[in-house]
């Protein structure tokens, strides 16, 4: 039989990695996430790989969030040449993501070599470079949807849209192994059927093991309407208060979804603020992207778009959109008192230039501060929407005055309801594990699985292997 290997986001929603063994001793990797978050879990980026890098026959990923690819540098940097299988969309992110993320690596060390110097220790190497991810790069191969192709020998995959980001893909893998077929089904990260311009995700029915995300396992998103009533809200108070409306959003995914609605709020006579600048080189490059691939997107939000006099761009039917993709061009945005709403990274605040803005934004108390996602522990998101009286910000204290505002149905992760409507659609009750969750957030969808549906879900350990 087959073996699953459960390596990565394992009772934690970042570090996405499982590795798939036959028989024949064909070997391929699904995910190369990088950990994200607390200082000791972003730790254990730098160990060595539990498996052997050169034996891999090949890599597969659902998605461009570094939480599912960032380690493909690595990879390649210890040796690794096989292909590299994603979507086509997924694969243009890919180069955005993975040199953005080899961007950082460098400037980090250089940074803490910086004050190494200056202490007399010895200095730091980046977990990878921007060669490191070229390198990787080389080996994508693109795949569309519904194609099912052979990644290695006796193991096939076909991509189905999850709704998730432009490009996220439900894995479809086929495990061929001394005459038997086994069918898994690796649910990446599933849409919110609220967000706009994604499809829903696709429902799929035959699968014998299945391996399903749960990061919101533990509730439902708020309708679409209400936390679009409450952002709108929120835009006018801070308008009446005189400050600034500050927005840590993903690049890829949250930052379309965001301009999307504040250009239908636009329409509508609803953003009292002067401009809307997004601050993100990566953000701006990724809204190209979607402009390139934007038949892949919803086709009404599309419609909408084209009868409100915007074009196929997220951007064009919000005409007070200006982007900043120079430095020079964000820290003017800093001189800024009131009236602007700033988009920019990173998401969970732990870089980027968000923490510019919250440096001058966050000890105001006339300044609004929205997190439209999930925050995870341990980093600075997460600290603020816990309630920290003062964080620390560019190695600076700074308190916590300004008014903070989460708005869960921003996520573009499915709420509990809509994993379990996904999930219902497989006959025959598959093994059903749950990955890419808090392990409080897996027991409670646990528990709703099995009261809902008399589905019994398992929750592995890590390192765990099964048989296919």
């Amino acid at each position: 039989m087959a073996l699953l290997t459960f390596l990565g986001a394992i009772q934690q929603v970042t570090g996405s990695c499982y590795l798939i063994e036959t028989r024949d001793g064909t070997r391929v990797l699904l995910e190369c996430g990088m950990r994200q978050g607390r200082r000791e879990d972003e730790a254990h980026n730098s160990e060595a790989f539990p498996f052997d890098p050169l034996k891999l026959d090949a890599v597969v990923i659902s998605h461009a969030h570094i939480d599912h690819s960032g380690l493909l540098p690595r990879l390649a940097a210890q040796g690794y040449r096989g292909p590299i299988y994603a979507t086509d969309a997924t694969c243009d992110l890919l180069q955005l993501m993975l040199m953005d993320s080899a961007h950082i690596q460098e400037n980090d060390a250089e940074w803490e070599n910086k004050w190494r110097a200056r202490l007399g220790r010895e200095p730091v190497v980046p977990l990878y470079t921007e060669a490191d991810a070229e390198l990787a790069l080389k080996l994508r191969r693109p795949v569309l949807y519904g194609n099912k192709v052979e990644v290695a020998r006796g193991i096939s995959v076909t991509f189905h849209d999850a709704g998730h980001i432009l490009g996220s893909a439900i894995v479809e893998l086929e495990v061929h192994d001394h005459g038997l077929t086994r069918r898994m089904v690796f649910s990446g990260d599933l849409g919110n059927t609220c967000t706009p311009l994604m499809r829903d995700p696709t429902p799929l029915s035959e699968a014998d093991v299945v391996l399903m995300e749960s990061t919101y396992g533990d509730r439902d998103h708020r309708c679409d309407e209400d936390t679009l009533e409450e952002l709108a809200d929120i835009l006018q108070q801070a308008h009446r208060d005189g400050g600034n409306v500050l927005i840590p959003a993903f690049a890829v995914g949250r930052t379309q979804d965001l301009i999307f609605h504040l250009g239908r709020f636009y329409q509508q006579g609803r953003v009292p603020q002067q401009a809307v600048f997004l601050d993100s080189p990566m953000a701006i490059q990724a809204n190209a992207i979607y402009h390139r691939f934007h038949e892949q997107l919803d086709p009404k939000d599309r419609a909408e778009m084209r009868s409100n006099g915007g074009g196929p761009r997220v951007e064009d039917w919000l005409p007070i959109l200006r982007c900043t993709p120079k430095a020079e061009d964000s820290m003017a945005i800093n001189r800024i008192q009131s009236g602007a709403i700033i988009i920019a990274g990173s998401g969970m605040c732990n870089g980027g230039r968000i923490v510019h803005h919250f440096k001058h934004n966050l000890w105001r108390k006339e300044c609004h501060i929205v997190f439209p996602g999930f925050q995870a522990q341990g980093t600075l998101g997460r600290a603020i929407v816990d309630g920290a009286p003062t964080v620390r910000v560019l190695r600076q204290r700074i308190a916590v005055k300004a008014q903070v505002h989460t708005l869960g149905g921003f996520s573009a992760h499915a709420g509990q309801s809509q994993l379990i409507d996904w999930v219902k659609h497989f006959d025959h009750r598959p093994e059903l594990y749950l990955v890419h969750g808090e392990l409080e957030k897996m027991k409670v969808l646990q528990q709703a699985l099995h009261d809902r549906l008399q589905w019994t879900a398992n929750i592995p350990e890590p390192g765990e292997q099964i048989a296919l």
